[in-house]
């Protein structure tokens, strides 16, 4: 039974390895470059996010992000103010750079570090202060998300990841995030 269930296991992995990929969209092929930008964090956080992609064949990319802060008085992600963030992806679809994908970054990246103190002094009155420093980091991740690319080379992509900064002292931050909704233009 279990050399059976061995052969037909290896019969169907053999079957959908051998199958020929199927582009449904063959003007895509001759596509080479993206434009997008990240309208989540334009909306949300006040972030201009645009990037560039270039299609390496039909299951490799790489381009670059760049992100700008418009708001230094946020609540949420409070800290970036600046990243340049180049990325490499690998897709997973029948189509031509389309579909899921996993990708793999790297952020150098600027925020504000925000050290807060306070003391009592020896009346027992209390004192508070803080001190805001700019900090420059490089960050590696990892992110997974999905592309749709319509007819006419208009494109929207998901995509969520999270990266680590390499370096750094005990106040930095640890953590980097990666996300957004994305729309562009593929031509």
């Amino acid at each position: 039974m279990k050399k059976t269930i061995l052969f037909l296991l290896l019969l169907t992995t053999s079957f959908i390895f051998s199958q020929e990929k199927e582009e449904k969209y063959p003007q895509d092929i001759d596509k080479k470059y993206e434009v997008k930008l990240n309208v989540l964090n334009l909306i949300g956080f006040e972030f201009l996010d645009a990037s560039y992609e270039y299609l390496i064949n039909e299951e490799s990319s790489f381009g670059i992000g760049a992100l700008v802060s418009f708001n230094n008085d946020r609540d949420i992600d409070e800290y970036r103010t600046f990243s340049l963030t180049p990325y490499y992806r690998r897709y997973f679809s029948n189509q031509y750079a389309r579909g899921f994908f996993v990708e793999g970054f790297g952020m150098l990246h600027s925020y504000n570090n925000n050290n807060y103190d306070y003391y009592y002094d020896s009346y027992g009155n209390y004192y508070d202060y803080s001190n805001q420093e700019s900090v420059t980091q490089f960050a590696v991740g990892i992110s997974v998300g999905g592309k749709f690319v319509s007819k006419k080379g208009f494109t929207t992509e998901v995509y969520f990841g999270v990266g680590r900064n390499l370096g750094g002292d005990n106040t930095s931050l640890e953590a980097v995030g990666r996300g957004g909704i994305s729309l562009g233009y593929r031509f």
